[in-house]
């Protein structure tokens, strides 16, 4: 008789804010979805899900001062990001697919199940 044993590991990560938070989340969630994902990419998403959407000149200008880029850099990960459906665009405004959106300013309890699907 076969039985299947399941391992559990509890981890837990202090983090220095909203942003921190978003990102470290965005970067799990792009792993266990093999998103395959850059730093530039979670950074942007994260900032994205703090500030609500992507869309205005001044939330870029905000965004590439803070993390060193320019602004055509940030379209095209836009691009990237709306062609993976982690970013939706409805109208003229861009934001993070609803689906993969949390309130970052709560602390988070994440809960990944991981089977073996050969079984």
């Amino acid at each position: 008789m076969n039985t299947i044993t399941m391992i559990r590991q509890n981890l837990k990560q202090v983090v220095k804010g909203e942003v921190d938070l978003a990102e470290k989340y965005y970067n799990i969630l792009s792993a266990v979805n093999n998103l395959g994902l850059t730093k530039r990419e979670i950074e942007l998403i994260g900032f994205t899900a703090i500030r609500g959407n992507i869309s205005s000149r001044t939330a870029k200008d905000v965004f590439c001062e803070k993390y060193g880029t320019t602004v055509p850099t940030i379209n095209n990960i836009i691009s990237k990001l709306k062609k993976k459906n982690v970013f939706v665009k409805t109208g003229k405004v861009v934001k993070i697919n609803p689906v993969i959106v949390l309130d970052f300013k709560k602390d988070l309890l994440l809960a990944i199940t991981m089977e073996h699907g050969d079984r």
